[in-house]
């Protein structure tokens, strides 16, 4: 991300975060490269401080975050969801089922269970369960409400988009060719995106159900990558979003002239 900032002509200074230094940081536009844990707290700590930064606000990333509440808003407004419900309460849900934690994002802790039942060490209301949706993977990049297009992941059906995945092995993606259902994708996220009050950018999962034609809404990730490799930029770039308009729109540019931004 510093290299692509440098290569857009802004002048990039690193700054270690620590919330006791926060009154002691520079001036200047900050924004905000950190693990989602650390982001989340970051945010909460920058707000209470009254000081500005470019970066998810952390009342987003909590709605997000909140997978089971994340999911139940979505479901109220009549997006599609895998039926989803708390570890210690899923007796309903039919294997295999898909489990997770219930706070956090990127697939980290995701595992099938092919065969009941649910172990014992995660029948609590800080994991989830949710019925195994086997379908394309599709994922679309959002920025301040402009959406991509959705990327198709390269996965046989039924392999879980993990974390390594995600960030270390990374399958070949596509864009999506049927029409109809890019149509469909960007379009949803979008609806997602506005229903979630995201304020800076998002990458919002699916995986589409061909046999159904059902289109499940498995992430909004309000913390993406949004370096050059990453997905997010792929589905901007794909839309016709220059690197340079994502820049524009990540940065703010209109707020921050001077051009000259620290990366926590």
């Amino acid at each position: 991300m510093a290299r692509d900032l440098v290569r857009g002509g802004h002048a990039v200074d690193f700054v270690r975060y620590r919330e006791s230094g926060i009154p002691h940081l520079p001036p200047g536009p900050l924004l905000l490269c950190l693990s989602d844990p650390v982001m989340l707290a970051a945010a909460r700590a920058l707000t209470r401080a009254g000081r500005n930064f470019l970066g998810p606000a952390a009342a987003v990333m909590e709605r997000c975050y909140d997978k089971y509440e994340a999911y139940g808003l979505a479901a109220t407004h009549g997006i599609t969801c895998p039926a989803t419900a708390l570890a210690a309460e899923a007796r309903a849900l039919a294997f295999p089922l898909v489990v997770k934690p219930r706070a956090g994002s990127d697939s980290i802790g995701v595992r099938v269970l092919r065969n009941g039942p649910i172990p014992p060490s995660i029948q609590s209301g800080e994991f989830i369960a949710q019925e195994r949706i086997r379908g394309q993977e599709l994922t679309v990049g959002i920025i301040r409400q402009q959406a991509g297009l959705p990327l198709c992941i390269l996965l046989p059906e039924g392999t879980p988009y993990s974390f390594a995945r995600k960030y270390l092995l990374r399958p070949a993606r596509e864009v999506v060719t049927d029409g109809a259902l890019a149509e469909r994708a960007r379009t949803t996220a979008l609806g997602i995106a506005r229903l979630f009050a995201i304020n800076w950018a998002a990458r919002v999962d699916f995986i589409y159900e061909s046999r159904s034609d059902r289109l499940f809404f498995l992430e909004c990730d309000a913390a993406p990558l949004v370096g050059s490799g990453s997905a997010f930029a792929a589905s901007l770039a794909a839309a016709g979003v220059t690197r340079a308009e994502q820049f524009r729109l990540l940065l703010d540019e209109a707020a921050y002239a001077s051009r000259s931004t620290r990366r926590l």
